[in-house]
């Protein structure tokens, strides 16, 4: 199953590689909402190879997840890697410079099962898929939106 989303930004490029490789930031947006996000490398700059493991509440059960960092090309962007107990996915972050202080976001996210727990899910997503592509791409926006303004605190 795939989400795919575009947005452009106000800001340089190097802004926006700045921000989406900002891993401590997404670590404490994720623990605001409950998840427990623990960094399992060792690694003391971003680079290929870091990993994360978070267990969170989802539809009323626990659910672990394993994250990955695959990719990492500055500042054109970034591939990271997930896998749970039914389902993996892989997430294409691209940025492209569109001027100097203007620069395309694209994300595609790919989602695969990895039983047959994984392919009722994937089924069930398929059947709401306009709502979830809605919300992936409203999520995407507000994303946006806030890379844009703490650019513009910044400048």
């Amino acid at each position: 199953m795939q989400f795919k989303g575009r947005e452009d930004i106000e800001a340089p490029i190097d802004q926006v590689f700045a921000e989406i490789t900002d891993f401590k930031r997404f670590e404490r947006g994720a623990m605001r909402r409950g998840a427990d996000v623990q960094r399992t490398d060792t690694m003391a700059e971003p680079g290929v190879g870091m990993t994360w493991q978070s267990r969170f509440k989802l539809r009323g059960r626990m659910r672990d997840l394993s994250l990955r960092l695959c990719e990492l090309d500055p500042p054109n962007g970034i591939v990271l890697g997930a896998e749970a107990a039914t389902v993996e996915a892989l997430m294409r972050v691209e940025l492209v410079s569109l001027s100097r202080a203007r620069t395309r976001l694209s994300v595609d996210l790919g989602i695969t099962p990895r039983n047959l727990a994984g392919r009722l899910m994937i089924q069930s997503m398929k059947l709401a898929k306009g709502n979830l592509s809605k919300r992936f791409n409203l999520r995407l926006a507000e994303y946006a939106m806030d890379v844009e303004n703490r650019h513009k605190r910044t400048a």
